[in-house]
């Protein structure tokens, strides 16, 4: 008999998240030359069969400028553009996402997504503004944590039981 009338736990088991993990062997692609990975592989099959093609690469400084607003949120300066555009090493690109993964600016725009979520503030706001002396506490602890690259589980557990874990 069903726990619950409507639920069905046999039927609930076929649920794909509680299937095994099988491999999957990337599809073959017209334009073999494309795909950096087997994922890519996945994207290209798809797009072929509805005869659609990838975009172009970027050219270099628009790259560079895109992935430098989405990681610390602020323009490449002047020299690092030139400093990549004549940078014909193979490694260019991950020394750019290196550097900028290393950058404090890194949590500075990363670490307010948490912030908002969490409703931070350093003040009550409104007519009758009441500052929250030690409020930047909390936010540069946010900050350091996503520099660090801190372990998600670490830091929900300290965002749930923070005054009850050991100092």
């Amino acid at each position: 008999t069903p726990l619950r009338p409507g639920i069905d736990i046999e039927e609930g088991r076929k649920f794909w998240c509680y299937q095994s993990i099988e491999p999957h062997v990337p599809p073959s692609v017209a334009n073999a030359a494309w795909p950096y990975c087997a994922v890519d592989r996945f994207l290209l099959a798809t797009l072929e069969e509805r005869n659609l093609h990838p975009a172009a690469d970027a050219p270099r400084a628009t790259w560079l400028r895109r992935v430098t607003f989405d990681l610390i949120g602020l323009p490449p300066k002047p020299e690092e553009i030139d400093a990549f555009e004549s940078d014909g090493s193979p490694l260019a690109h991950a020394l750019v996402v290196d550097r900028l993964l290393a950058s404090p600016h890194f949590g500075e725009r990363w670490g307010r997504h948490w912030l908002d979520v969490a409703r931070f503030a350093e003040s009550s706001g409104g007519g009758r503004s009441i500052v929250f002396e030690d409020a930047w506490r909390y936010r540069d602890y946010v900050i350091e944590s996503f520099n660090k690259d801190k372990p998600l589980d670490e830091f929900i557990i300290e965002q749930i039981a923070g005054d009850l874990l050991p100092h």
